[in-house]
């Protein structure tokens, strides 16, 4: 089975595979500017903490490309208006700051726009590719962790389309799968985007991998007829104390799964841990739009004027947390203490 490949960078344009329609169309959208690149993240056609930092990467180069004829200031401004563009997208989402950040030094340091241009293409193609591998070391890491006959419980999407490819939570589910573990997922629908649903039903599908969809609030009842053994999400931001942000109803997971005495794995790369921050309640929650509760492939579901509050993520409190399963090795509690002697390897 080829892998997913959610965004390719084809020199002069990007591809990104809309997410928005799938599972019944596979559509890509060719990004030609950091606008449209900018636009695909907004509306969900890519996402993902890890995938957006190869989105945002791949803006700032594009920015680059489309501005080599000019003097080197001006394509600094293009590269500079590009950052700003894709910063205001996803405040929760680390890996798009963290590649930002990587892309700077590049930037700074080119004597000609050209210079620039291929310096951050060849940046931001790094980036991709060691995702790419960060999450099949995240995947061989954490099968370990995975009995050899499990049903997994997962939440929204932390697959390939959520990364470079292959997936960090997924990417476990993958490893374990290919190991010849017998395993069957549980997958959460995931509202109100239903990235459950959509995405990951259609990716563990797509391998092969035995796959039940239930809805969010049958999690519990399945967890207390001891139909679940591990539940493995992903993160979008991970503080120094261990906390990590992930869709919205990772939370009430991990609640359930401490009251049923069932391991609860994150699994991310350590680009998604921002140690500046102490703890979750630093982490910024992203709220998005009310259409989203209100309506199902824009059929409206609600009545008109009803008050919406959608926040996107929740957090989860390191107490709650089994271990984190990074590309460099499983942080272990205190969360603390392991993140940051893995951040030091």
């Amino acid at each position: 089975m080829t892998e997913l490949r959610p965004i390719e960078w084809h020199g002069d344009h990007v591809s990104i595979l809309d997410q928005t329609r799938l599972p019944q169309h596979e559509a890509h959208l060719e990004c030609a500017t950091p606008q449209e690149i900018a636009d695909a993240i907004r509306g969900m056609s890519i996402r993902g903490a890890p995938a957006l930092g190869v989105a945002a990467a791949f803006a700032v180069a594009l920015a680059a490309v489309n501005a080599r004829q000019q003097d080197l200031e001006g394509a600094r401004a293009e590269v500079r208006q590009a950052a700003d563009l894709i910063r205001a997208t996803r405040p929760t989402a680390r890996n798009l700051f963290w590649a930002l950040e990587r892309m700077a030094p590049a930037a700074a340091v080119a004597q000609t726009a050209d210079e620039m241009a291929q310096a951050l293409t060849q940046e931001a193609l790094a980036i991709q590719q060691e995702d790419l591998a960060s999450c099949h070391r995240i995947g061989d890491l954490g099968a370990p962790l995975v009995p050899q006959d499990a049903t997994i419980l997962t939440h929204c999407n932390a697959g390939a389309l959520a990364t470079a490819g292959y997936g960090t939570a997924l990417g476990v589910i993958r490893s374990a799968h290919r190991q010849g573990k017998r395993i069957r997922v549980l997958a959460d629908e995931t509202r109100p985007l239903l990235q459950g649903a959509r995405l990951t039903a259609w990716e563990l599908m797509r391998d092969g991998i035995p796959t039940t969809l239930i809805a969010d609030s049958a999690a519990g009842w399945c967890m207390s007829r001891g139909m679940v053994d591990l539940v493995i999400v992903g993160a979008d931001r991970i503080a120094a104390n261990g906390d990590a942000a992930n869709k919205i109803g990772t939370y009430t997971l991990a609640v359930l799964a401490a009251e049923h005495h069932i391991p609860f794995y994150i699994a991310a790369p350590l680009s998604t841990a921002d140690l500046s921050l102490a703890t979750g309640d630093d982490i910024p929650i992203e709220e998005r739009a009310a259409h989203e509760v209100t309506s199902i492939t824009g059929t409206r579901i609600t009545p008109e004027g009803v008050e919406v509050f959608n926040p996107a993520f929740d957090v989860t409190p390191q107490a709650l947390i089994s271990a984190i399963i990074t590309e460099r090795g499983v942080c272990e509690p205190p969360l603390a203490r392991s993140l940051a002697a893995l951040a030091q390897r």
